[in-house]
């Protein structure tokens, strides 16, 4: 069972690795806190372009997720934003997700290698970047042009909301009743890209929102509630097949504890379709840089030919638009929060 943890090495660090990797772990962490457990997504490619293979940077990722979802959701929860049944319902159905993911990792990796499970990574992030990141952007610049907020459920929503199919629950908090068996595919499909890119936030914060009629606040509130529940069993998985590494693990969390608060805060100073914006922005981004990684991972499978020194260009490219897509979305995040600080005060 542990064949595959043999096929990996950790990497040496350094000053210059420890401070990117905190400085990575703030902005993470502030952007999590922000839009819901999708600060993660920032911090794979960001170990992986420092050498880190991919399910190692996937697992330490997971493992530092659960404590920084748990002050996350403790921070939104005293703002009333958190709705913990469905949090932790959806949570413990996620559970099953991570485990299917999981194994998906531990077959590729000891089929084709590190490169090929690097490739298979950068794959979905880049697939699910793209098609999420672009539904998001459009439905924040409807929601910023006509100026409406994001209350009322969309016609699939009412939809299923309307299914009487037994078990029905009731969650307050989200001011939402619906059939258990809507909820389980957004949960499972949420653990699944956890385990895949250590961000089920992407899948989990858009399927509250569009399908099970959730505001974008509570969403992303209650996400934080599912990541902790999935990712401290996700982790104990990973830990078993030798993927955690825990200096990794600490360095990032040390930084992104400080950002979560926050990145939680900005979200009482903001107008709802600001997180959805900040949201598609980073994807967008972040879909390109593991985009321009590719080459990389497709050159060591002798799937294509680019040549040392164009791999080497793109490969550095990558990396300076990753770090582009961290300032960009902490620049909106604290621009955003002084902007209404200001204007708080002013009136």
């Amino acid at each position: 069972m542990h064949g595959a943890g043999e096929m990996i090495t950790f990497i040496d660090l350094n000053m210059y690795s420890i401070v990117f990797l905190f400085l990575v772990g703030f902005i993470g962490g502030l952007v999590s806190g922000f839009i819901g457990s999708g600060g993660a997504f920032v911090l794979t490619p960001g170990m992986m372009s420092l050498g880190v293979p991919g399910p190692v940077a996937v697992a330490s990722n997971m493992c530092h997720k659960f404590p920084k979802a748990l002050v996350g959701s403790i921070k939104r929860y005293r703002y009333g934003q958190v709705d913990i049944k469905m949090g932790v319902i959806m949570g413990l159905f996620a559970e099953i997700g991570v485990q299917v993911g999981i194994k998906a990792q531990t077959m590729i990796l000891e089929k084709w290698g590190e490169a090929g499970s690097n490739l298979y990574v950068s794959v979905a992030f880049v697939a699910v970047l793209l098609t999420v990141g672009s539904f998001v952007m459009r439905d924040a610049l409807r929601l910023a042009k006509s100026g409406e907020g994001d209350g009322k459920p969309n016609n699939l929503c009412k939809r299923l909301q309307s299914i009487e199919l037994w078990p029905m629950m009731t969650f307050k908090r989200a001011n939402v009743r619906i059939s258990v068996w809507f909820l389980i595919p957004v949960a499972i499909a949420t653990g699944m890209l956890a385990a895949t890119i250590a961000v089920g936030g992407f899948i989990g914060v858009p399927g509250l929102m569009y399908v099970i009629g959730v505001t974008s606040i509570v969403a992303s509130a209650t996400e934080l509630v599912i990541a902790f529940v999935m990712g401290l069993g996700g982790t104990l998985i990973w830990a078993y097949y030798g993927m955690v590494d825990i200096r990794l693990t600490l360095i990032i969390l040390g930084g992104s504890l400080f950002g979560v608060q926050l990145g939680a805060i900005g979200t009482t100073y903001v107008k709802e379709y600001m997180i959805k914006m900040v949201m598609a922005v980073i994807m967008l981004i972040v879909a390109l840089s593991r985009f321009l990684a590719m080459p990389k991972y497709l050159d060591k499978l002798s799937l294509t030919n680019f040549g040392d020194t164009t791999v080497s260009i793109l490969s550095k490219t990558s990396f300076g638009v990753m770090v582009v897509a961290l300032l960009i979305g902490a620049g909106i995040i604290l621009a955003s929060m002084f902007k209404a600080r200001r204007l708080e005060n002013q009136a």
